[in-house]
C-alpha cells in the first residue's frame, strides 16, 4: 500500500514538472511572438531550452537519450497551444518565480536570446522583458548584465 502511494506521488510530481515546463516554454514562445515574427531561429532556441530542462528533470532517468527530439517537439507543441489560449504572462511566470536564482537567470538568458535572435530588440520586447523581470523580482541591473552576456556570446 505504501509503495502504491509513493508511485502515485512520483507520477503526480512528474505531471506537475511537465506542466511547469510547458508554462516556462510558453513564456519563451510568448516572447518570440511579441514582435509578430516567430522565426525558426527562435524555435531552435526554445527547443534547446526545453531539452536542457527535460535533461534536468530526468537526471536520475538513465533512459534519456540525446535523440529525445520527439518528446521535445511534443512539449513545444503543447506549450504553443497553451500560449495561444492564454492572455496573461502571470500564468507563465508563477512557476519561474519559485525557482532558485541560478535557474531564474537561465530562463532570463534564454528569453534574451530569443529577443535578440534577430539582432535587435523593439519596444514591445523591451517592455515585455521589464514586466517579466518585475514579476520575477529580478533587478533591471541583473537583466542588463544577462542581456550584455548574451550579446557578447553572439559576437
Amino acid at each position: 500500500m505504501i509503495f502504491n502511494l509513493l508511485k502515485k506521488n512520483e507520477k503526480t510530481e512528474k505531471i506537475n514538472e511537465e506542466a511547469n515546463l510547458i508554462k516556462m516554454t510558453a513564456l519563451l514562445i510568448h516572447a518570440a511572438k511579441i514582435d509578430e515574427n516567430y522565426s525558426e531561429k527562435e524555435k531552435e532556441i526554445i527547443k534547446e531550452f526545453t531539452f536542457m530542462f527535460i535533461k534536468e528533470l530526468k537526471k536520475s532517468d538513465k533512459n534519456l537519450k540525446n535523440d529525445s527530439r520527439e518528446e521535445i517537439l511534443n512539449l513545444v507543441k503543447k506549450a504553443e497551444e497553451y500560449e495561444s489560449n492564454s492572455n496573461q504572462i502571470l500564468e507563465y511566470t508563477k512557476e519561474v518565480k519559485k525557482m532558485q536564482p541560478d535557474k531564474k537567470k537561465l530562463v532570463l538568458e534564454f528569453l534574451w536570446k530569443i529577443v535578440l535572435s534577430d539582432d535587435k530588440s523593439d519596444v514591445y520586447e523591451n517592455t515585455l522583458m521589464r514586466r517579466i523581470c518585475g514579476l520575477l523580482y529580478v533587478s533591471d541591473q541583473l537583466s542588463g548584465e544577462i542581456k550584455l552576456n548574451v550579446l557578447k556570446g553572439k559576437k
